[in-house]
């Protein structure tokens, strides 16, 4: 099986709102939560180690993310911002989590801030410690909305303590317009960019609203992708900005940057609803079909990825049904081959795509 590499999964936001635990399988986890708020907020999860291993994930990409206030369900608000400073205090608690984390359970997962974390842990799958039960997975730390970023002098504290991606946007945020609430860069926004420049931070297209995204595209000097987002040509009258143009796909193409594609059933078929439609109505080649269009695109499969968002405000419930677990990614590879794809293309999409543009960015 090739590995797989996770561009987005909101791990610590889940660890601090509803008390998941990722060293168990998705199985037991969905056993404990039966019937309790997690599974009426979030679906049965799709995560967990057991299921990385199954599915030769090795690495994957961590959020820290919080939710706006003005956008906030439910009863829980642990993980729910009024101001910057209590985002700010979020995404530091959120980021001090996967430090715990890792620290306490190296042999499961591990902070990649660097080629050499990166190289320790891919050689850990490539060649196993004899005896060892397991691999660990490697989490690159990625900032999903920009507001937990107070003042711009904080970016190398952040850049210290392991972040390397950011996202500007979630919804609407000082720094641009986002999804659901649409806008152009701000002036706060630019120099963002400017100093996430300095430090090579990898800059996250996703949520981004178009005009943003654009402008992004032509001033933005250091290096683009889009973690978790599906083709808007391919979800025709949809009316929610949150997926991508073939022209901001094209222009991460150009950078020589990725898209990872969501297998969430509503960013498949334009008016599927959680709740009211049938698992059925989508599958995984619904999926194929996004990543076949980028590639298509690029007239190569050198610049499509998989960024599940698994856990992130859906779950089970909610994806095609030939996925259970994250693990069922890898049938991907069968719909990809029977599409004309090669071993090394299919490698690559999985898992490949994403590696080589962290062994090109990370210091």
């Amino acid at each position: 099986m090739p590995i797989i590499v996770d561009a987005h999964a909101d791990i610590a936001w889940n660890m601090l709102k509803y008390g998941r635990d990722y060293t168990r399988s998705a199985e037991e986890t969905r056993q404990l939560e039966a019937g309790g708020p997690a599974v009426a907020n979030n679906d049965d999860t799709l995560l967990g180690w057991p299921d990385y291993q199954r599915g030769q994930v090795s690495v994957i990409f961590s959020t820290l993310y919080a939710t706006p206030a003005r956008w906030s369900k439910g009863e829980n608000k642990t993980q729910v911002y009024k101001n910057f400073d209590e985002a700010h205090q979020l995404y530091r608690e959120q980021l001090l989590t996967y430090h715990r984390m890792t620290d306490s359970t190296p042999d499961k997962f591990r902070l990649i801030a660097s080629k050499r974390d990166l190289d320790l842990v891919l050689d850990h799958w490539q060649n196993p410690t004899p005896g060892s039960d397991g691999h660990p997975v490697g989490m690159v730390v990625l900032m999903e909305g920009a507001e937990g970023i107070r003042e711009l002098s904080e970016l190398d504290e952040w850049y210290e303590l392991g972040v390397r991606l950011i996202g500007p946007a979630w919804v609407g945020t000082r720094y641009c317009g986002g999804w659901n609430e649409p806008g152009p860069l701000t002036s706060d926004g630019r120099k963002l960019l400017s100093a996430m420049a300095e430090h090579n931070f990898i800059l996250d297209l996703s949520h981004m609203d178009e005009q943003a995204a654009v402008e992004a595209l032509d001033i933005y000097r250091g290096p683009i992708v889009g973690t978790h987002a599906n083709c808007l040509s391919l979800l025709p009258n949809s009316p929610s900005n949150r997926h991508f143009s073939d022209r901001i796909i094209e222009g991460v193409i150009e950078r020589d940057g990725v898209v990872g594609v969501v297998p969430f059933n509503s960013y498949l078929k334009v008016g599927w609803v959680a709740g009211k439609s049938e698992r059925s109505e989508v599958s995984l080649g619904n999926v194929a079909n996004h990543i076949d269009h980028i590639c298509q695109i690029a007239g190569d499969a050198l610049h499509a990825g998989i960024g599940s968002d698994f856990d992130g405000g859906f779950g089970l419930q909610s994806v095609p049904p030939e996925i259970e677990t994250i693990a069922d990614l890898q049938k991907l590879s069968f719909l990809l081959e029977a599409r004309g794809y090669s071993e090394t293309d299919i490698a690559n999409i999985l898992g490949g795509n994403w590696l080589a543009r962290l062994r090109r960015d990370l210091p």
